[in-house]
């Protein structure tokens, strides 16, 4: 059975849609939460049991039976995301799994200038050591952080923000057609992959340009310092342990580390990746 964990998160339920298509639904489990909120998967024929990376017990039984486990990525940085993965991770090796997924991300090193980097690094050692295959993703980064990021620039017809570098930016959608498309084909990839990555790098410039010519409205993209920006985002009641880790996405971006375009993920999705300005447009629609 293939387990997926966080399989009500927008990437991971996206990735449970995708598998379903290529597996039948009894070979598919999902660990989540609030099982609850996967009934729809449960009317589907899905396997579903409440897990959490705080508890092992509950993962023991959530795993049951696993063939594969793909453990997605937790949305937090730090001390406390790579331990709950190394949780996972026991867990998934307790439960027999003969291969263990991870969403991991492109850039994913110890000496990365942004947090979430450093943390996929320590999980990816803890996947080395833990005398099962396994199988890093090395997601793009997503395009939805972009459009986070744009806000309200086009109606403010300004995107304030720090120096930037090229970033491939990768739609959610396209990840997780290449997650599913490992997972039905076990061993496909042994350790990291290549970057899964779209087709092109853009920097904010670019993404300035493509939001005036969408919406029809100048928008000029102008350039913060990291302080004046960390002092913005602590205003508006940002914790500063978090924005510092978002200023390291920018710092990471300058130094190079997001610059890559790979054609692996065009190869296993069979088509061209969603392009940013298609993301955008979906954004600034429901704006």
């Amino acid at each position: 059975m293939i387990i997926v964990t966080g399989a009500t998160g927008q990437l991971g339920h996206q990735i449970v849609e995708r598998l379903l298509t290529l597996v039948p639904a009894d070979r598919v489990g999902v660990s989540v939460r609030d099982p609850q909120k996967a009934q729809m998967l449960a009317d589907r024929g899905v396997r579903v049991r409440q897990g959490s990376f705080t508890d092992p017990a509950a993962l023991a039984h959530a795993f049951e039976g696993a063939s594969q486990v793909l453990i997605v990525s937790v949305d937090k940085m730090g001390d406390e995301c790579v331990r709950q993965h190394r949780t996972a991770i026991e867990a998934a090796v307790a439960a027999g799994a003969r291969r263990i997924l991870y969403t991991s991300q492109m850039g994913a090193g110890a000496t990365s200038h942004f947090q979430a980097c450093r943390d996929h690094a320590a999980t990816e050692e803890q996947l080395r050591a833990c005398g099962v295959p396994f199988t890093s993703l090395r997601n793009g980064f997503y395009a939805a952080s972009a459009a986070h990021f744009l806000g309200h620039a086009a109606d403010a017809g300004e995107l304030a923000l720090p120096a930037d570098g090229p970033v491939a930016w990768t739609a959610h959608a396209d990840l997780a057609d290449a997650a599913a498309a490992i997972l039905a084909d076990e061993g496909r990839f042994d350790g990291p992959t290549p970057p899964l990555t779209a087709g092109q790098t853009l920097t904010f410039d670019d993404i300035a340009a493509i939001t005036a010519r969408l919406t029809g409205r100048a928008v000029t993209r102008t350039t913060t310092t990291d302080e004046e920006f960390r002092r913005q985002l602590t205003g508006q009641g940002v914790p500063s342990e978090t924005a510092a880790q978002l200023l390291g996405i920018f710092a990471a971006s300058r130094a190079g580390e997001f610059a890559m375009v790979d054609p692996t993920l065009a190869q296993l999705i069979g088509r061209e990746p969603i392009t940013v300005e298609t993301v955008l447009r979906e954004h600034l629609l429901k704006g």
